[in-house]
């Protein structure tokens, strides 16, 4: 026998020890998901709440925070009228803002890119195909300088 023959039983072993890797990968890959979805956030419950400096926001401006693990948005549309939205599209989940804040609509507010709704600067829809307007956090005004959201 040749010493770079392989037997059958090598190449059985091989072929099983390569399968079962194979296999590993893939339940690892279908169940991640699955895990993700079934375990509790960690910015859940009674938490998430964000402090913001509304001086630091011009007229016409915005900042971009995370509120509860997700993208949301402060604007100041006029001088001392505030308005927090969340950053998220309610069709599919998008991120209708860019960088430097929202991707102007038709309508002076949002436009996601995913799918084309337009929303308004309160946050409503205007133009599906999203079935809802943006989610609106509670927000108060702490002092004359700060917002607390959540």
């Amino acid at each position: 026998m040749d010493d770079r023959e392989v037997l059958p039983s090598q190449r059985r072993r091989f072929l099983t020890v390569m399968l079962a890797g194979i296999g590993g990968v893939l339940a690892a890959a279908a169940g991640w998901p699955i895990f993700k979805f079934l375990a509790p956030s960690d910015q859940g419950g009674g938490g998430g709440q964000v402090k913001v400096d509304k001086t630091a926001i011009p007229v016409g401006g915005s900042h971009l925070f995370n509120y509860k693990g997700k993208p949301a948005v402060l604007l100041q549309l006029e001088p001392g009228r505030f308005v927090a939205l969340s950053a998220v599209c309610t069709h599919l989940g998008c991120i209708p803002l860019g960088q430097d804040g929202p991707s102007v609509g038709e309508f002076g507010g949002w436009f996601c890119p995913c799918h084309g709704s337009h929303y308004d600067t309160a946050g409503r829809i205007r133009k599906g195909p999203a079935p809802e307007n943006l989610h609106i956090p509670p927000y108060e005004f702490l002092t004359d300088t700060r917002i607390k959201i959540g």
